[in-house]
């Protein structure tokens, strides 16, 4: 039987691809293995997943490594979250290359790619030739054409019908 790392994106307009990520995250720490999860534009806010994460214990690692809500375009990018979002590529890369980690979510790296504050022919390169048995999974939005060509599974999150429709607001639990 063949066995190697996986490159997954979880990409596409709808909700769920954070979601989906944790739930392969906590599979993949339920069967013993090392997970880190790094969230690339988020920070600001507290998220029910940052709990859920302490209580999985030291082999489940969640790191916010942004300032929240990050304005794009032209002169309104701020230096300070293209920083930020460059130096949680440092992290990444050093952490999928380091051998202490089984899995490593990429979360939000797609926005961070199409808002133009990540080089996705960088991160291609550095998926390409990571260790053979390291999982990867990126989220986000708008997932770049190389990426989605690189890896093995590429799963889009399509919108049918949503909460907010109705007038219904975000709800603890469910949406954070």
């Amino acid at each position: 039987m063949y066995r190697q790392g996986l490159l997954l994106i979880n990409t596409g307009p709808g909700k769920g691809k954070t979601t989906a990520a944790l739930g392969t995250a906590m599979r993949a720490a339920g069967n013993g293995m090392r997970v880190l999860i790094l969230q690339f534009l988020k920070g600001s806010w507290h998220y029910g997943e940052l709990d859920a994460a302490q209580i999985l214990g030291p082999n489940f690692v969640l790191r916010q490594m942004g300032r929240g809500f990050v304005k794009v375009g032209g002169a309104e990018t701020d230096p300070e979250d293209i920083r930020l979002v460059q130096a949680a590529w440092d992290e990444a890369r050093q952490a999928i290359y380091s051998g202490e980690w089984d899995m490593v979510v990429l979360d939000e790296i797609n926005y961070a790619i199409s808002y133009g504050m990540l080089d996705p022919a960088q991160v291609a390169e550095a998926l390409r030739n990571r260790p053979t048995m390291v999982h990867v999974i990126l989220t986000g939005r708008n997932a770049h054409p190389l990426l989605v060509e690189l890896a093995d599974t590429v799963t889009e999150m399509r919108e049918i019908k949503h909460a907010y429709q109705k007038g219904i607001q975000a709800q603890r639990g469910i949406e954070y």
